[in-house]
């Protein structure tokens, strides 16, 4: 599969960072704030707008409390859930 095949992986990434900072009970500026980014950025990961750098996804993951790559799995997990319909 061609990346340019692979959509909606940014609208399901955004989902699962949201449930989890959810999960937390953080806002968006704290854990941009934990993970060494702007506000704005977080938003516009959790819009599916924007997708993070590897150095982002794995500052997200600290922040958050989880490894990147579990973030990855279940955004993985998501995806082909949703393109195996």
């Amino acid at each position: 599969m061609a990346n340019s095949e692979i959509q909606n992986v940014g609208p399901i990434f955004g989902d699962v960072l949201r449930r989890y900072r959810a999960e937390l009970n953080v806002s968006q500026e704290e854990l941009a704030f934990r993970a060494g980014v702007d506000r704005t950025f977080v938003s516009r990961i959790e819009r599916g707008i924007r997708q993070p750098t590897i150095t982002t996804l794995i500052g997200l993951g600290l922040a958050l409390g989880v490894s990147a790559a579990e973030l990855v799995r279940e955004v993985e997990a998501e995806y082909l859930r949703q393109t195996a319909k």
